[in-house]
């Protein structure tokens, strides 16, 4: 078995390390998070300057190419600065081109893969139903109904979030109501942001703030076919294949919010003085970072092993719903670990422990809160559905 990145990886790893360093310092992380009213259009224009949009899209489409392991690479080393605004690069990188690339014609690809990996078409993911939750199927009630040359779209999301400021909308809705199971009759439109009956309302919430997370009603909206994603009512089938990103996705992000916890708390601990030395001495603050460092390590060897089974075009559903649970566990606790060692200052505005905390509390709820995780984990084992 072998754990180690390949050389060219870990040049990669170092070309972002420093880039993140210089251009995505964590004060700046922190104001911009901080702004709740305003997206932070000037992460996404560094991006967009460095290229890193184009990672992970295929070079036939104008993209860096590379898989799943190296955009894992790229969102673990951002989002130890950046927490939670990963975000960022990650709606229009995984939940926009990784879509596209799984289920969108030539054509489409053509028309949007191109201005993704350019950095020139933000995207924002409108999934969840008010009623919904984790029950995206049971409670969607948001319905496309056939008109000529499209669809109109009625309904309403909740916690989509860049709504604001996307271009493309990506919308599940219901386009056949005489179904067997709820997962069937489903159809995707990638919809234009700036269609006419459609209206976006922020959201404040505790953290991942100025990502702009938005309720958003859709009235009449016109979806021509051209924007229709895959075969109309079979829209589940087609997400299956990019679940498994998504979680990859949160593993890594809660892997790199886990390096900046670490990070900090040792650059606190060999610093602070207090009773006649430094805190860094004191039996009990080791054993938090001993804590934390395991955790890094854990989640780590998931990642890297769940990583490398999608990139394989390996069966690793189950172990992807394992790397959600555990990552996303594990960067609370250290985060929460991480405000203890800081003391008051680890409450404080003024340093990222809470914006750690913050950040990654979501997680243990979305995109599948942790407890149906552990339920889908266990039914795979052959025990009986629970709910």
């Amino acid at each position: 078995m072998d754990f180690n990145l390949s050389e060219e990886q870990i040049a990669f790893r170092d070309v972002v390390r420093r880039w993140v360093n210089e251009e995505l310092p964590k004060d700046l992380m922190r104001k911009l998070e901080a702004d709740e009213e305003n997206y932070p259009f000037e992460i996404w224009d560094k991006l967009k300057a460095q290229g890193f949009f184009g990672v992970g899209i295929p070079e036939e489409w104008g993209g860096l190419g590379g898989d799943v392991v190296t955009q894992m690479i790229f969102a673990r080393e951002m989002a130890r600065t950046a927490g939670g605004l990963l975000w960022v690069w990650g709606l229009t990188s995984f939940g926009g081109a990784k879509t596209i690339g799984a289920v969108g014609s030539d054509e489409q690809k053509e028309r949007w893969l191109r201005p993704m990996a350019a950095g020139d078409l933000r995207v924002s993911l409108s999934m969840t139903e008010p009623d919904g939750g984790t029950d995206v199927l049971g409670a969607m009630k948001t319905f496309a109904e056939k008109v000529d040359g499209g669809w109109k779209l009625n309904g309403a999301k909740m916690w989509t979030t860049g709504a604001k400021v996307a271009d493309r909308l990506l919308v599940l809705a219901r386009t056949d109501k005489n179904v067997e199971k709820n997962h069937h009759g489903l159809t995707m439109f990638f919809v234009d942001g700036k269609s006419p009956g459609i209206t976006a309302s922020l959201l404040p919430k505790l953290g991942m703030r100025a990502m702009g997370s938005c309720s958003v009603a859709y009235d009449d909206v016109f979806v021509p076919d051209c924007d229709v994603l895959g075969e109309p009512g079979k829209a589940w089938y087609a997400m299956l294949p990019t679940l498994n990103n998504e979680r990859i996705m949160v593993g890594a992000q809660c892997l790199g919010a886990i390096d900046g916890v670490l990070e900090d708390a040792l650059d606190y601990m060999k610093q602070r003085k207090a009773f006649g030395g430094i805190i860094g001495r004191f039996q009990i603050l080791q054993h938090y970072v001993a804590d934390i460092a395991t955790s890094q390590k854990l989640t780590e060897l998931l990642l890297y092993n769940v990583a490398w089974m999608q990139a394989q075009g390996m069966p690793c559903g189950n172990e992807a719903n394992m790397l959600k649970m555990v990552a996303t566990e594990a960067a609370v606790k250290a985060a929460d670990l991480g405000i203890q060692i800081l003391g008051g200052m680890g409450y404080s505005a003024e340093t990222d422990m809470q914006r750690y905390w913050r950040d990654h509390r979501i997680l243990r709820m979305t995109p599948i809160s942790n407890e149906m995780v552990r339920n889908s984990i266990a039914e795979n084992l052959g025990l009986p559905r629970s709910f």
